[in-house]
């Protein structure tokens, strides 16, 4: 099983870099995960939602295989406390299936993408940057990781 997460625009500041580049490492050890980032979808000074998240929508198809298990980083999304979300993955991985996770850009999803998902999950009911969910998905996937493990970073 492979993980992905795909990712519109890169991550500016430094100190959620340092972050994400920690769990990176940890997560080497426990699975296939690498992150793409798409280019910033520029619109003007007046953007068009809608055109938007269609371009958007466009570039992540590209990056989507047939097969892939889609999830959406989406406020609408499940909310699983960290040992449902590793069991989540649990299952995934007894599929054999590669999981593809979407941070959509500043207005959301597309339908196309809404469409093509196969679930969505929610990471809080508060709203954070997109460039600080990508921090919290890594931490969150190791936990998870660790926890399938039997380790002991949960709860330690």
């Amino acid at each position: 099983m492979k993980i992905k997460l795909i990712v519109i625009g890169k991550t500016d500041e430094k100190y959620l870099q340092e972050g994400i580049t920690k769990y990176l490492d940890r997560l080497k050890h426990y699975v296939s995960f690498e992150i793409i980032w798409i280019n910033d979808v520029k619109m003007g000074a007046k953007p068009n939602t809608g055109l938007q998240k269609e371009k958007e929508g466009n570039l992540f198809l590209e990056k989507i295989q047939s097969n892939d298990f889609v999830v959406l980083l989406d406020e609408k999304g499940k909310a699983f406390s960290s040992v449902e979300y590793a069991d989540f993955l649990q299952k995934r991985m007894n599929a054999s299936q590669d999981v593809v996770f979407l941070i959509g850009g500043p207005f959301g999803f597309s339908k196309e993408i809404y469409d093509r998902a196969n679930d969505k999950l929610s990471l809080s009911k508060m709203t954070f940057s997109h460039q600080m969910v990508r921090l919290f998905f890594v931490e969150q996937l190791y936990r998870a990781f660790t926890i399938i493990k039997g380790e002991k970073y949960h709860n330690s």
